[in-house]
């Protein structure tokens, strides 16, 4: 997908639950390019595997390198998007890490058990990620 269609794909899908469990994360980064490829594999394997929701505690905690160390945390609850101003899930690293602190996600559920995601640094919107649930049906309250 361009970007332009991954910003649409995010616009028209519903907010979905809050999710609850263990995501394997792919990011996006120069969607459509040449890059892309080779991106994609150093931040999989590298830098970030995924992320660890605890619905209940309205926390997540990222899986980092290529052995998924819990690694930097984030709170999570629902507020508008600064994409669109609609409701989204937003994964606030603010108050919870000093090396993420001007970092701020937002997902929403485009299918079962899948998510798209934005990453804002500071107010500025900069790549997006996919996490996907092994089993979807637990996700649902």
């Amino acid at each position: 997908m361009t970007q332009a269609q991954l910003d649409d794909l995010f616009r028209h899908s519903p907010l979905g639950d809050i999710p609850d469990g263990d995501a394997l994360g792919t990011a996006i980064v120069a969607p459509g390019t040449s890059l892309e490829g080779p991106i994609l594999w150093f931040a999989r394997w590298l830098a970030w595997q995924g992320k660890v929701f605890d619905r209940a505690r309205g926390e997540l905690v990222n899986k980092v390198g290529p052995l998924g160390v819990h690694l930097i945390k984030a709170r999570v609850y629902i507020a508008p998007s600064w994409l669109d101003q609609q409701p989204a899930i937003i994964l606030d690293y603010s108050k919870t890490s000093l090396v993420a602190r001007k970092v701020r996600d937002e997902i929403r559920e485009v299918s079962p058990g899948t998510y798209l995601g934005i990453v804002f640094y500071d107010t500025v919107k900069t790549i997006n990620f996919v996490l996907q649930f092994r089993n979807p049906d637990a996700l649902r309250l």
